[in-house]
């Protein structure tokens, strides 16, 4: 599972003219699910996003987490971080997850989130979606389950 984390002074998502989630500040999560990826995955994902020091303490240092500021969460789905571009011109989507199983997981990953108490928004899966946030710092950091990067 990857993702690809921005600590944001607001985000939100629509589809179709239609506001699908939106978060005042915290955290904006582009999640892919690979075709490894399993429920351990998910539960490594929620975890990490929790506990992540990327917001600012008292002294100025990133030293507190979504869950020590009291942020939410915007979750979208994005199947092209799996996107391999190593060759040719064209990225390869062949490590990614079929729907079915991304879509699992996914959730799964969202459920995990929202039982931290905190808001917790998303996207709508395998919808074209129009992302909009303000990134602050700007603060953006990578994650993958197997630690590959």
């Amino acid at each position: 599972m990857r993702a690809v984390v921005q600590r944001v002074q607001s985000a939100a998502v629509t589809v179709e003219g239609r506001r699908a989630g939106a978060i005042p500040n915290g955290l904006l999560v582009y999640l892919g699910v690979g075709r490894a990826d399993e429920e351990r995955d998910a539960r490594y994902m929620s975890d990490k996003l929790l506990g992540l020091r990327i917001f600012m303490d008292d002294a100025g240092k990133m030293n507190l987490s979504v869950r020590d500021v009291g942020g939410g969460l915007l979750v979208v789905s994005q199947f092209t971080l799996y996107g391999d571009a190593r060759e040719g011109r064209r990225p390869s989507y062949t490590q990614a997850a079929e729907p079915k199983k991304a879509r699992e997981l996914y959730e799964r990953t969202v459920g995990f989130l929202r039982e931290s108490g905190l808001l917790v928004q998303t996207g709508e899966f395998q919808a074209h979606m129009e992302v909009t946030y303000t990134n602050l710092g700007p603060v953006t950091i990578l994650l993958d389950s197997e630690k590959s990067f």
